[in-house]
């Protein structure tokens, strides 16, 4: 930033001629960008503003009215002081009438009272000056390394406002056009403040131009968006007027963010309010860490109220891809606003669409998941969508639970399927349980003790007696409903169990062995015995 007059006047040459400040001392932080010697009765032609003249007085009107229009004249340019040694025209003191000029127009009048070299004023001011715009321009050339290296690396939004938030020392929010913050970080302030009712005070901020500071909130904002399709806004939240390094900072941090969504929709990834949405159920699901506080804040300036309403987890598992998991969260957000249901929706991992529904009250969760099912499953049937469902809670600090739930809830029955239009851990029972447990390596030993030597058998021989097994489990022990399943006649699937039964060394009719030999196949179909391959 430009010294100011208050600073030229602590300068080592300036204290030499003794100055005195006879008027304006209330306007002494005003900037100074050059200094001007200059001994002319009318001056202010030569002046472009914010210069510190300096005169010996030698040239100044002998009358009282030429003061006066003297001083007018430098206050009309701009010019930031006026500065007067004493000893050529003035001896002892200024004349009255050019400091009550002074002081109409509120324009620093400074006396100079021992004789100074005015050459070694000008180098002073002139050298503090050039040093200035010179930490400038090296401020500028980090802030484009900074985002230029952000910007090559890939960063998504919340990197590049975390960023601008360290850089700036102050906090920075992103915004789409609903006033719904994307991506914020507070710089050690408490987001949940920072954000309190940031709707509608955002609505009251406008500036002109794409980069302006709004006085009244302190917010200096920069317009986001490229080819003149703006999609947000970038504020940085000050604590006083913006220096020219806090412009550029929101100007460059702006135009990352642009070409960071440039980038995303040509890789047909997502857009802002997406990767926002993602951000928040990464961070539910603890792969992203974030302070259960700032999350609560975070979601609710995204649009999705939490007070006095249920939270209900749910996590979609499809044969698509990621590109078709973007388009299912997609048909599920826009399935939320026609229910009526606030939702945070996104991709979870790489291939499955999760959300976080904000049930207002009075609405069955029950009906509100079928209707999202049915619209599902009829929207895009080529995903041939599987929807787990957490347990419905009331707090934030408990939906991350729910969340894993119900993501173990659609990983189990992708593996052993379900007729329902969407399933709760508790709806799997055993397999839900043993789907949780896949890990354990208990789990997996049991499995193989179990199995292990029909598998083998069924490997060597090239038979398929173990899913004669499994058909004779699930339905039950019925070997009527056995036979239509596996299609054999009634002569062979009894030939079958008896040599099921002499490989394993059980009986079919025990209780007891059917019960384990389901679980060990429930294992097995999960993919967690070596012998049964991936998925």
């Amino acid at each position: 930033m430009l010294p100011t007059v208050s600073e030229v006047l602590a300068l080592e040459p300036v204290r030499r001629g003794a100055p005195k400040v006879l008027a304006g001392a209330d306007r002494l932080d005003a900037p100074v960008r050059w200094v001007h010697v200059i001994e002319l009765a009318e001056a202010e032609h030569l002046l472009k503003g914010n210069e510190l003249v300096l005169s010996t007085g030698i040239a100044l009107p002998p009358d009282p009215e030429g003061l006066a229009r003297y001083v007018a004249g430098l206050a009309s340019a701009g010019v930031s002081a006026l500065a007067v040694e004493l000893g050529s025209r003035y001896v002892r003191e200024l004349p009255r009438a050019l400091v009550a000029a002074a002081e109409e127009h509120r324009l620093p009048l400074i006396v100079l009272e021992r004789e100074t070299q005015f050459v070694a004023i000008t180098e002073a001011v002139h050298a503090q000056i050039l040093e200035t715009q010179v930490a400038e321009l090296r401020a500028s050339q980090r802030l484009h390394q900074v985002f230029t290296d952000l910007a090559v690396a890939g960063a998504g939004q919340d990197d590049i406002i975390r960023e601008a938030s360290a850089l700036a020392g102050a906090p920075v929010i992103l915004e789409d056009l609903a006033h719904h913050v994307l991506a914020a970080a507070a710089s050690g302030q408490d987001l949940g403040s920072l954000l309190a009712g940031f709707a509608g005070q955002s609505r009251t901020v406008t500036v002109p131009g794409r980069t302006g500071y709004d006085q009244a909130s302190g917010w200096l904002v920069a317009a986001v968006g490229a080819h003149g399709l703006d999609w947000g806004r970038l504020i940085v939240v000050l604590a006083g007027p913006p220096r020219p390094a806090d412009t550029v900072l929101a100007e460059r941090a702006a135009t990352t963010l642009a070409l960071a969504s440039l980038v995303r929709d040509h890789g047909r990834d997502e857009g802002p309010a997406r990767a926002a949405h993602r951000s928040v159920l990464a961070a539910l699901a603890g792969t992203e860490y974030a302070d259960p506080v700032d999350l609560q804040a975070r979601i609710t300036a995204l649009g999705v109220p939490l007070a006095g309403h249920s939270l209900i987890p749910l996590v979609i598992g499809s044969q698509a891809g990621e590109g078709q998991a973007a388009q299912l969260a997609d048909l599920l957000s826009a399935a939320c606003r026609e229910l009526g249901v606030p939702a945070i929706t996104g991709i979870l991992g790489e291939r499955r669409t999760a959300a976080l529904l904000s049930v207002p009250p009075g609405l069955d969760q029950d009906d509100v998941l079928t209707k999202l099912a049915v619209r599902l499953r009829g929207d895009a049937p080529e995903h041939r969508p599987v929807i787990g469902v957490g347990p419905m809670v009331a707090s934030l600090a408990e939906a991350g639970s729910a969340l894993r739930d119900a993501t173990a809830a659609v990983g189990a029955a992708s593996r052993y399927g379900s007729s329902r239009p969407f399933v709760r851990l508790a709806d799997l029972r055993l397999a839900g349980l043993l789907y949780q447990l896949r890990d354990d390596p208990r789990l997996l030993a049991f499995a193989e003790r179990e199995l292990g030597p029909l598998l083998a058998y069924d490997e060597r021989a090239g038979t398929s007696l173990a899913r004669v097994l499994a058909s004779y489990l699930e339905a039950g022990g019925n070997k009527a409903e056995t036979a239509k399943r596996a299609g054999l006649a009634r002569p062979t699937l009894y030939e079958r169990l008896r040599e099921i039964e002499q490989i394993l060394g059980v009986s079919l009719d025990s209780a007891a062995s059917r019960l384990a030999l389901h679980a060990a196949l429930l294992v097995e179909r999960a993919g967690l015995v070596e012998r049964a391959g991936q998925d």
